[in-house]
């Protein structure tokens, strides 16, 4: 594994919005290659909870654990669930939150793993190795939920076209590789030179929809407010923009007191929970961009948390849902 995976995407403007503090308690939400973690525990005294949904990555991270020399716990476990990994561990309340969203550079650099339409491989895309495979929605999914789950997780604008073509190639045979689903939607999505490979919002959609990232990150979002302290904070990198308009939403709902206009009565609204850190996204240099081309959509965003209680839970989006295709509607 090269040194660069250890330094995530933004990662040096990301703590330094957390800001750790000698002392404090910490959780790296997304934990991956561990640079968020190193870096928090490079303060003195720090303990970190690390959480990642892929095995693997809890796996790689035992050196990570060994030399912490007890001060982190790395738990596999979605990072929805960051309020109960904390609860198991006695802890109701930390300093910080980091996030870093999406797939990881590890996870697409492993053919076997089915991230990529640049590597031939299985049709997976699960982070976490359990559940429905991307083979297996391609397999059951209708004509129209495949375009919707394109559309919308994707925003692929030939989401008919490509969903029609999939339906039609599958009833001829299975679609269970990599390189069969791409050259496939090659064949339907014409780029131009210098476009992203035509496949690219096909293979992002079916990820966000096998592994639900976006409710995910909705719930995760939520978790985090729960379990800050006032004062603490939460810091989000996100790399599309359906990702960001959650993160962006969830803090600027969180921080507003009031509403209405001067023709209307004030809105009755809860306190506000955060405290904006970036009125807009922090997003990379020219230099880290040159040395990781993936930087160059990530945005990061952060907000401290005030006193007041948590805001109701917002209602998930009524999107496609993986549950729903895999029992046939």
């Amino acid at each position: 594994m090269s040194a660069t995976r250890h330094i995530p995407v933004l990662g040096r403007e990301a703590i330094a919005l957390l800001a750790p503090r000698e002392g404090g308690l910490y959780v790296d939400a997304t934990f991956g290659a561990g640079g968020y973690s190193r870096a928090i525990l490079a303060v003195a005294g720090t303990r970190v909870i690390g959480i990642d949904r892929d095995r693997t990555a809890v796996v790689g991270g035992a050196d990570v654990v060994d030399r912490s020399a007890g001060r982190l716990t790395l738990i596999e476990d979605r990072f929805s669930h960051l309020a109960e990994a904390c609860a198991a561990e006695g802890v109701d309340a930390v300093d910080g939150v980091v996030m870093d969203v999406g797939v990881s550079s590890m996870q697409l650099d492993q053919a076997a793993r089915g991230f990529s339409f640049r590597l031939d491989g299985p049709l997976d895309m699960r982070m976490s190795g359990e559940g429905p495979t991307a083979a297996d929605v391609i397999a059951k999914a209708s004509e129209a939920e495949l375009a919707d789950i394109l559309y919308i997780f994707g925003e692929e604008r030939h989401s008919r076209s490509v969903a029609r073509a999939i339906v039609a190639a599958r009833n001829e045979a299975p679609i269970t590789t990599t390189r069969t689903l791409a050259d496939l939607v090659a064949r339907v999505v014409r780029g131009k030179p210098g476009d992203i490979h035509p496949a690219t919002r096909t293979f992002q959609g079916l990820r966000i929809f096998v592994n639900e990232e976006l409710d995910e990150l909705h719930l995760a979002l939520a978790a985090a407010e729960r379990v800050l302290k006032p004062g603490g904070r939460l810091a989000v990198v996100s790399f599309h923009s359906l990702e960001d308009r959650i993160v962006k939403d969830f803090f600027n709902t969180r921080a507003r007191s009031g509403g209405g206009s001067r023709h209307l009565p004030e809105l009755k609204r809860a306190a506000p929970s955060f405290r904006l850190l970036t009125k807009r996204p922090v997003t990379a240099g020219e230099g880290e961009v040159a040395a990781n081309p993936r930087a160059r959509s990530a945005k990061l965003r952060g907000a401290e948390r005030t006193e007041a209680v948590p805001h109701a839970a917002d209602r998930l989006p009524s999107w496609p849902r993986l549950s729903d295709v895999m029992r046939g509607g």
